[in-house]
């Protein structure tokens, strides 16, 4: 260990071997560790005896949920847009050939007291049973404003600068009430709450459209979700990195840091041993001096031997519960998988419902959501303390990531990926510039 690395990385959940796999790509020595003896940290995969004993049901009978390594339960579950930033990180550095995935059958949302499908397409908004006759034409004209804009192209603005327009003033240049409001914003934008309202529509109208597309891709849904789950992606990931020159260590205690005389970090020990580097990257947990409590998330992990009803009988689903259909502050999320996934033993189905703290009942928060899922077997409940970083690791060159949001997808978590490695390297994230360098080293290995 007692070597010299462009960069050490600390703990293995997705978003550290995101950014360990994305850093050697480009050419650094990574040294990567964790103190745990297993890939995910925070959001790991578990069998089921594991995941009975993580929640302290060890003595449990758990003989009628079929074999134990039939299921792969995620802590943290969440799908990835069929168009969106982490799919296009798994295809250009390649981890796609480590993994397999499927498409989520249904994306739907919560209106009124029932579950309503998201309408995917023009037609399926026409005979949508979310929206009356006149609101249906009005969300049509959204739509083919927002699927023909394009920010570089004024003759598709129709005279709106929508880097000053807000959401709010161009609902109302729509004349679209609250319910269509909130099922644009929060299940097709995906939006945790409605500050996005009052803020320029361009953000929202290009996360419009990255929905809208990941859809044209399978038609069903715009979410996919791997195999066996989530706990493939770090695997893959972490093969990425070893296949450049990194180098990993699962069961290495953290035992402190080495700073220079300008207080930048300069190593990291662990074991009485110190290997020098440039830059460290970890999750909240290595540094708590580093971050701060923005908040809690309450999950509910529920197994099912059912298809949650009101979804078509459908093997996989997500279901938003925007924030206003339940008198909160931020949205409640529900999300399923199943055997069809690889996930659980046959038959039976693994759901989530989550959501961001807001009472000092966290467990009561979720109601909701669970009075959708129907009768559950067996329900694992967590609460989990949300941090973010006090600043953005350029002072130290410490880049600390965030906590996992109460989210069913990716979107947010690719956001703070991004964020991290733009800091650290100083510049915007290139994709084209990463599928060069790949290709390049594609030709050398090959020639």
């Amino acid at each position: 260990m007692d070597e010299e690395y462009d960069a050490i990385i600390l703990g293995t959940g997705l978003k550290e071997c995101v950014l360990s796999g994305l850093l050697s790509v480009s050419g650094k020595k990574v040294l990567h560790m964790d103190r745990n003896g297993y890939y995910g940290g925070a959001c790991a995969s578990m069998y089921l005896e594991q995941l009975f004993e993580h929640f302290g049901k060890k003595d449990c009978d758990v003989s009628g949920y079929g074999k134990s390594r039939n299921w792969n339960v995620d802590l943290i579950p969440k799908f990835l847009m069929a168009d969106g930033v982490l799919v296009k990180l798994l295809i250009f550095t390649g981890v796609t050939r480590y993994l397999e995935f499927k498409q989520v059958d249904g994306s739907y949302v919560y209106k009124a007291g029932k579950v309503h499908k998201v309408p995917g397409t023009e037609a399926e908004a026409l005979s949508s049973s979310l929206m009356g006759f006149f609101e249906k034409k009005r969300f049509r004209n959204l739509l083919q404003f927002a699927f023909k804009y394009e920010e570089n192209e004024p003759s598709t603005h129709e005279g709106l600068d929508l880097t000053k327009v807000t959401m709010q003033q161009l609902y109302e240049k729509y004349s679209l009430d609250t319910n269509v409001r909130d099922f644009v914003g929060h299940a097709i934008a995906l939006y945790r709450d409605d500050n996005y309202i009052t803020e320029p529509a361009l953000a929202t109208i290009n996360r419009m459209k990255l929905y809208f597309n990941s859809i044209a891709k399978y038609q069903k849904s715009p979410y996919l979700y791997p195999l066996y789950g989530l706990g493939e992606l770090p695997q893959g990931f972490a093969r990425l990195s070893a296949i450049y020159g990194g180098t990993y260590m699962l069961n290495k205690p953290f035992e402190g840091i080495t700073r220079g005389e300008d207080g930048s970090v300069t190593g990291v020990t662990s074991e009485g041993e110190t290997a020098k580097c440039k830059i460290v990257v970890a999750d909240p947990s290595y540094f708590p001096d580093k971050c701060k409590k923005a908040g809690q998330v309450v999950r509910a992990i529920c197994l099912l031997q059912h298809p949650v009803p009101n979804t078509n009988n459908s093997q996989s689903s997500q279901i938003i519960i925007p924030q206003n259909q339940v008198g909160r502050k931020s949205d409640i999320y529900v999300l399923c998988v199943s055997f069809a996934h690889n996930v659980s033993a046959k038959d039976w189905y693994v759901a989530l419902v989550s959501t961001t703290v807001e009472t000092n009942n966290p467990e009561a928060e979720l109601e909701p959501g669970m009075r959708l899922l129907g009768p559950v077997s067996e329900k694992f409940v967590s609460v989990s303390d949300l941090y973010v970083p006090i600043d953005d690791g350029k002072k130290d060159n410490i880049y600390v990531s965030a906590s996992f949001d109460a989210t069913t997808h990716f979107e947010t978590t690719c956001e703070d990926i991004i964020k991290i490695y733009e800091s650290i390297t100083g510049q915007p994230f290139d994709f084209s510039e990463l599928d060069k360098k790949l290709e390049e080293f594609k030709n050398l290995t090959e020639g």
